[in-house]
């Protein structure tokens, strides 16, 4: 059973940051510059295969809620600490209030900037997202622990999907670790995609073992709306 893609309340909690969708202007934000990512597109890139099945059962079937996070947060291990801390794609903080990482969050919907402010003065964050007229980019730092084994899928076309294991099952045999509290073993981060993805071209690339690099092109239609302008 996968989660629905309904925003939570998390998002209409968070009347600073809403988007416009549902108003007369484009849900997504004006395209713009995306040299940033150039400084990763180096010769030690390496190509992930973008899944697109997956028929596992119950998966992220349970919520992180705020109160268990900061317990399990409060444990001194390093490595809960560089997969969850402040900054990381996959922290339920990262958007400046408590959002559960394994409900569909609507990204593009928002300029990176804004919605990272809090973060971006510290220098905090090691994530990033734009969109171009060719369509919509993200980069992110992958945790250490994880990075040999993270996954990126597509749920039904909809939704991209990035997980992975932070530390190993001891019981090879044991459920799915994605099935249960799924944060005491792994980490995910699942995006809304915007109308106009091809998601059937999207593609996935770590580079220098340190970065991801999401691209989800826009469909031929996509790429002839007007941009930045109110429309009808």
């Amino acid at each position: 059973m996968h989660k629905d893609t309904t925003y939570p309340l998390a998002i209409r909690n968070m009347p600073e940051m809403v988007s416009k969708k549902g108003n007369k202007t484009l849900s997504s934000p004006k395209p713009h510059n995306c040299s940033f990512f150039l400084a990763y597109m180096t010769s030690s890139n390496k190509r992930l295969e973008v899944q697109t099945e997956d028929q596992t059962p119950h998966k992220w079937c349970v919520s992180l809620g705020e109160e268990p996070f900061k317990r399990f947060f409060s444990q001194t291990n390093p490595a809960v600490h560089k997969v969850f801390g402040d900054g990381s794609l996959f922290s339920p903080l990262l958007f400046g209030k408590f959002f559960d990482p394994s409900d569909a969050f609507p990204l593009w919907e928002f300029e990176s900037d804004v919605l990272l402010s809090h973060l971006r003065s510290s220098t905090q964050s090691t994530v990033h997202w734009c969109q171009t007229g060719e369509g919509y980019i993200l980069k992110a730092e992958i945790p250490g622990t994880g990075k040999n084994n993270i996954q990126v899928l597509v749920d039904k076309g909809k939704v991209v999907e990035i997980s992975g294991p932070w530390k190993q099952q001891r019981d090879s045999k044991a459920h799915d670790w994605r099935c249960g509290p799924w944060w005491e073993h792994g980490y995910v981060r699942r995006l809304e995609m915007p109308e106009d993805a091809d998601w059937k071209n999207i593609e996935a690339y770590i580079h220098n073992d340190i970065y991801l690099e999401i691209r989800i092109p826009k469909s031929q239609q996509g790429r002839d709306l007007p941009q930045g302008k109110d429309v009808a």
